[in-house]
């Protein structure tokens, strides 16, 4: 079974965390937007302009499927993996881990670029909306919420750590 699966919208740390979490535990991470990008071979970006957006939410879904199968370490999700009902149902019975950030935090860690194809617009405007929609489905899955904000990275792997009592 996964070690840890974090969740959280665009600029929480799901990568930066996951990978220091899998060292801290010893045991091998991998990102389901990175498996995308692999079995599409292209990135995600390409994906949302050339296939649209509900294809690339079908090759996330798979991706998660698969991963939660075959991988034992840590996993992060892609931010808006959890909208699909497929997807919050594998979820279940997994340590998730949910990494609650701040817009300010967000939008200062992503950036305002164009290599996010869900806040190309108005990136502030979308960040926010993205996280308001998003917010109740993170909290219902998660057996853990951990807030970044403001927080250095190897505090938050310690508090995750104590937190699913790994």
């Amino acid at each position: 079974m996964t070690t840890a699966v974090l969740i959280g919208p665009p600029g929480s740390g799901k990568s930066t965390l996951g990978s220091l979490l899998a060292d801290r535990l010893g045991v091998a991470y991998r990102d389901t937007d990175a498996d995308v990008e692999a079995v599409a071979g292209k990135p995600v970006s390409d994906i949302f302009v050339e296939d649209g957006e509900e294809r690339f939410r079908e090759l996330e879904s798979e991706a998660v499927r698969a991963a939660l199968a075959e991988h034992d370490g840590v996993l992060s999700l892609g931010g808006g993996a959890i909208l699909r009902e497929d997807t919050q149902a594998l979820l279940a019975g997994h340590p998730v881990v949910y990494l609650q950030v701040g817009l300010a935090d967000a939008v200062q860690r992503v950036g305002l670029s164009a290599a996010r194809p869900l806040l190309v617009l108005n990136p502030r405007s979308q960040l926010k909306k993205l996280m308001e929609q998003r917010r109740p489905i993170y909290e219902r899955l998660a057996v853990l919420t951990v807030v970044t904000d403001g927080r250095e990275p190897g505090d938050l792997v310690e508090e995750i750590v104590k937190g699913l009592g790994a």
